[in-house]
């Protein structure tokens, strides 16, 4: 889960939204959500199921934010859903067992609340202010990621504003992955992109002794 995707096809610029993925998936993306927030649940499903398929010669997870109703209708491989979305107990009721929950955390309560949780990730959000993600809490900050990787047993994740500039910082203060949506559906190439986030990645965790990470804790 070192490089997550999470879509956003007003950032892609104009371009095709599938081939934007794909390209970032070739350079190296290892998870990627669906997010959408406008589209009806027909059109949010027939989109997941054709990523699905796209990703699938890939292996490359499908997270899908928020709805269980297209979670479970695209046979996708997990669902992340924020604070104000349904409770983790629900979500772990209704899915498939083994699938993918992330969840974010956007305060310190929620960190520790999502300890008595047998989730997949915990995704701090956001790290930087950023136009991506504009209902959230205070930013956490890199002092942030290095309380909440003292404070939590869950693979972090972290989101907004993360580039290639901060992501070394992010890495070497605990987390065990980012969460990008314009550092690759903007990027003149997200293959370009995604190579060298996933290449800063890898040498952050060489520098700190850290194992690559492939898959996700069995739950």
């Amino acid at each position: 889960m070192e490089l997550y995707l999470v879509t956003d096809e007003a950032a892609c610029m104009g371009r095709d939204f599938f081939w934007v993925v794909e390209e970032a998936v070739k350079g190296g993306v290892t998870l990627v959500q669906l997010r959408e927030k406008a589209l009806s649940t027909s059109a949010f499903i027939d989109k997941a199921k054709r990523l699905k398929e796209l990703l699938a010669p890939y292996k490359v997870p499908l997270i899908i934010n928020d709805s269980i109703e297209v979670a479970l209708a695209c046979d996708a491989d997990g669902i992340h859903v924020g604070q104000s979305d349904m409770p983790f107990y629900e979500l772990e009721n209704v899915l498939p067992a083994g699938r993918i929950i992330g969840i974010s955390a956007e305060t310190k309560e929620n960190v520790q609340e999502a300890e008595a949780w047998n989730i997949s990730y915990l995704a701090l959000s956001p790290l930087f202010a950023t136009p991506s993600k504009t209902d959230t809490g205070n930013p956490w900050g890199m002092d942030g990621i290095s309380w909440a990787k003292q404070n939590s047993r869950h693979p972090l994740m972290v989101i907004g504003g993360l580039n290639a500039i901060n992501t070394k910082e992010a890495i070497q203060n605990g987390a065990d992955g980012i969460a990008v949506i314009s550092a690759l559906c903007s990027s003149p190439s997200p293959y370009e992109a995604a190579k060298e986030l996933r290449a800063i990645i890898a040498a952050s965790k060489s520098e700190i002794h850290l194992p690559p990470q492939t898959g996700f804790p069995n739950k």
